[in-house]
């Protein structure tokens, strides 16, 4: 940009709009010259978790039976999930998506997570996957924390902050200047070439895909060890005080998470649960009566119990998108069931839930692709808009790098 400095001063505000600019400019090079790595890794991971929730199933293929006029009793299921997992213990059953579909049974055995496809009509094993080994768990794994553990998250954070520096300074760079139209800065420049092309290119995409990038940003940011655990979540979680004389347990609700899945809604995770009381009196529960408690409650197609963990553990039945059990985000349902006596210690809901978690719930679906095949088509296509912005930035850089 060129101006004509005089003494009425007519240059200082061209010379203003070039260094600025010429700051912008810098700070996105820089910034961006660190994050490409791992928004390619982001952009590449995530795409894979989109392709499982939005077109499969998290686990893989979802079994297809033939229905018969009666299934097996939930418990009578379980142990032959269990028959085939020696020594194994049974935390979550995942009833059946449809009538035509197979029922899902998590077995912990030691440190391994196995979740086994059960035919509800004959009680047959169909599938056994080591949950913690399937191509969403690794690739949840890396979209996280690299496969090194907190570091990695730590880096991650990092980045999401660099990259949100960056979406800004690239606004700035592509705001119209001089002779350059609005039009212009929407679309590619189809006779330009070299880096000029390379350059429309990276400009048009960007605007279009920034706003999206920006909010995954900042759902993902929401999830990290410190942006999200220390600050936003730890502020803005269910006030577990709500359930006034009902005792809680020392475990979060991210203890129901398996195989280090994130699985528990965003405004449940760091909430305490409540816990059993052995000396109440009652009906005590089993794995059959938790099923038919969560009919009689409303919860149909899929949803999940998991079973207690320890004397004063509870029964959880619940359904949410975080889970991949609905696609409704403003669905979620959360219940804890006395084990000693079936009382309803908590019935948690979206409602319930305060106004950031309302956003988180909904921001993560979508984020996810849970919403459905439209949802994971949308986030697909994100994807590989911030793969070809990431080679388009790489081949400017590399047409205008020192020679030296």
């Amino acid at each position: 940009m060129s101006y004509s400095p005089d003494a009425s001063g007519v240059g200082a505000p061209a010379r203003a709009r070039s260094g600025l600019y010429a700051i912008a400019w810098r700070w996105h090079a820089c910034a961006g010259l660190f994050v490409l790595p791992f928004l390619l890794t982001l952009a590449l991971s995530g795409a894979v978790m989109v392709f499982f929730t939005g077109f499969q199933t998290r686990l893989g293929p979802n079994p297809v039976v033939e229905p018969l006029p009666a299934t097996h009793r939930v418990s009578e299921q379980a142990l032959a999930a269990l028959a085939h997992v020696p020594d194994g213990r049974l935390r979550t059953y995942i009833a059946p998506r449809a009538s035509d579909r197979a029922a899902w049974f998590e077995v912990q055995q030691g440190e391994t997570t196995y979740a086994l496809a059960i035919d509800p009509y004959r009680g047959e094993v169909l599938r056994l996957v080591d949950k913690g080994n399937t191509p969403f768990a690794w690739a949840e794994r890396i979209h996280s924390t690299l496969l090194i553990g907190d570091l990695g998250d730590r880096l991650m954070e990092i980045a999401a902050w660099a990259t949100l520096l960056m979406l800004v300074t690239g606004a700035l760079l592509w705001w119209p200047r001089g002779a350059l139209g609005w039009a212009s800065r929407f679309r590619t420049q189809p006779h330009a070439k070299g880096r000029l092309w390379w350059r429309s290119l990276h400009a048009s995409l960007g605007v279009w895909t920034g706003l999206l990038l920006m909010a995954f940003l900042a759902t993902g940011l929401a999830w990290t060890g410190l942006t999200g655990a220390k600050w936003l979540q730890l502020w803005n979680s269910f006030p577990a005080g709500k359930w006034y004389e009902v005792p809680a347990s020392a475990q979060p609700h991210s203890a129901l998470n398996t195989a280090g899945l994130q699985e528990v809604p965003w405004g449940l995770a760091q909430v305490p649960m409540p816990s059993s009381t052995p000396a109440t009196h009652g009906m005590p529960m089993d794995l059959d009566r938790a099923a038919e408690m969560a009919r009689a409650m409303g919860f149909t197609d899929q949803h999940q119990i998991a079973l207690p963990q320890g004397v004063t553990g509870v029964f959880t039945i619940s359904r949410d998108s975080m889970s991949g059990d609905s696609q409704r985000a403003t669905g979620d349902r959360t219940v804890h069931v006395d084990r000693y006596s079936g009382a309803v210690l908590a019935d948690i809901r979206y409602a319930h839930y305060n106004g950031l978690a309302k956003t988180m719930a909904v921001a993560t679906a979508l984020h996810q692709g849970d919403l459905g095949w439209w949802n994971a088509l949308i986030n697909l296509l994100v994807c590989a808009a911030v793969v070809l912005l990431c080679v388009a930035g790489m081949a400017m850089w590399w047409l205008r790098r020192p020679r030296r």
